[in-house]
């Protein structure tokens, strides 16, 4: 095993591998990590709330487990920083957001919940977007995250903080959420391995709704495997999250182990590699095509007519479930409460902690669905949306009958720079319009880094993108094109992320 200097830049199944043998100590490996992030995050700002004292008692948990020769779940030891909208028991959860500041639930979310039970370490919870309403985690109330590829650029979002705590080794493992691409896009420009499982496939119990439609919890790695490792100890059926799927869960880790795609057919995906994107994107999204064939795979391109109009499906159906979702946040039953002076009435009360609460991106999209669901608009919009978001599944279901998974680039641009479109709303929402179609859909994708773009030397990533319960099919692709890369570079891209 490395030494504790350099137990950070292991992956989680290594980690794993060593903690179960005896090599090292959970308490090791924790104690490395917390002092990265002492190193580091003053410049990263991944986390919002590190909790070292209780992971260093839940990584002594695990050493005496396997002193005592207790049976040791797959990532036993390990530590995981666990995105800031999942319910955490002893932690706060703010979302990112003023109106929750504080707010300690009493409970867990499932996936923590699940992530206590197999042993792993949770680090703390990370920085995101308010609400998860963003794609640059410019939108936190706490301040922004940094690209740790390039400290003045964006990490993505609204999971940035997660992707950001694994590019920059403070974290093997994190837990983002997904409602447009906010664990994919931050994956593709973080030089990281993002999945977005299956709709219902992973319990949205206790994860704190955006759009209750759209939202799906899912891995943020270093690797397609440490992915696989982490989606199995996350995903299956819920009965407390009545959208939880009854089936069982595919086998993702001997999809990640077998790795092999000859006699697949990968469908390219026409409407979403074209006008708009990066030419460097372009060039290594290009690159990666031709490895997939190299490797056995039939690359054909593939027509999904109606993905052009899912970006604005996306913003009516979206903002539409958030104005509703967000209506509990009214300052009388926990967190903020602003202008309770004894004088006011309750609804002066709601309107100034909402005022106060809530920030520019939150309160834009809240009027947004609130209008579009009124009285007179609610067909021209919100119906008319729903439409489009069933002519965009019956696209991948064409295409489904065509081709085992389709692929396109992740986002089509490299992380840009803090400040640039944080105040064009349109422009940033372009930035989700390749990751989107999928979460209308409810199908699963996984994003993974390519190389780096030439003209300025930041990561690429590629996405595949598979039927709902088809998510091995995911970590087949990704992990073969993952070690087919590797033996191109020597290395995982990860590694070569300029030092902090």
């Amino acid at each position: 095993m490395s030494p504790a200097a350099d137990l950070v830049r292991q992956s989680a199944a290594v980690l794993a591998e060593a903690i179960a043998a005896g090599e090292v100590s959970s308490r090791e490996v924790t104690q490395a990590h917390l002092e990265r992030i002492v190193d580091v995050d003053d410049r990263v700002h991944a986390f919002l709330h590190v909790d070292a004292q209780g992971a260093l008692e839940a990584a002594d948990a695990v050493d005496r487990a396997r002193a005592a020769g207790d049976a040791l779940g797959p990532l036993a030891g390990v530590p995981i920083a666990v995105k800031d909208v999942l319910a955490t028991r002893g932690m706060p959860t703010t979302c990112g957001s003023r109106i929750l500041e504080g707010w300690q639930p009493p409970y867990d979310a499932t996936v923590v919940e699940r992530l206590r039970g197999a042993g792993i370490v949770i680090l703390g919870k990370t920085n995101m977007d308010e609400f998860a309403m963003g794609s640059s985690t410019e939108h936190s109330a706490y301040g922004p995250t940094h690209n740790p590829w390039d400290l003045t650029r964006i990490p993505g979002g609204s999971g940035g903080g997660s992707a950001a705590a694994v590019a920059s080794f403070e974290s093997p493992l994190a837990i983002g959420t997904d409602t447009g691409g906010s664990i994919r896009q931050p994956a593709a420009v973080t030089g990281t391995v993002g999945v977005k499982p299956t709709y219902g496939g992973v319990s949205r119990y206790g994860l704190v709704a955006l759009a209750s439609s759209l939202d799906q919890a899912g891995p943020c790695t270093r690797t397609v495997m440490d992915a696989a490792l982490l989606h199995s100890v996350i995903g299956g059926h819920d009965p407390r999250d009545s959208t939880s799927i009854p089936e069982p869960m595919p086998d993702v880790v001997a999809a990640a182990q077998r790795a092999d795609v000859r006699g697949m057919r990968i469908g390219l995906v026409r409407e979403l590699s074209g006008e708009g994107y990066q030419a460097g994107v372009l060039q290594r999204f290009t690159e990666a095509v031709a490895i997939l064939e190299d490797l056995g795979a039939e690359v054909v391109e593939v027509s999904c007519p109606h993905f052009d109009y899912a970006l604005g499906a996306y913003y009516l159906i979206l903002p539409s479930e958030c104005s509703s979702n967000l209506a509990r946040f009214d300052g009388m039953r926990y967190g903020l409460r602003a202008g309770d002076n004894g004088d006011r009435s309750v609804e002066e009360v709601m309107s100034l902690t909402r005022e106060a609460g809530f920030g520019a991106e939150v309160k834009r999209r809240i009027m947004l669905g609130t209008y579009a669901l009124s009285s007179g608009y609610y067909d021209a919009y919100y119906g008319q949306a729903q439409k489009v978001r069933t002519l965009i599944q019956r696209d991948f279901a064409a295409a489904f009958d065509q081709v085992d998974v389709l692929i396109s680039p992740t986002a089509p641009t490299t992380a840009f720079r803090l400040g640039e479109k944080v105040d064009d709303p349109l422009a940033m929402y372009l930035n989700d319009v390749a990751t989107i179609p999928v979460n209308l859909a409810g199908n699963c994708a996984l994003s993974l880094p390519v190389g780096l773009a030439p003209e300025d030397g930041l990561p690429v990533g590629l996405q595949v993108m598979a039927p709902a319960l088809a998510d091995d099919r995911l970590y087949l692709v990704g992990a073969a094109l993952e070690g087919a890369l590797r033996d191109r570079w020597g290395h995982l891209l990860i590694e070569e992320a300029p030092a902090l």
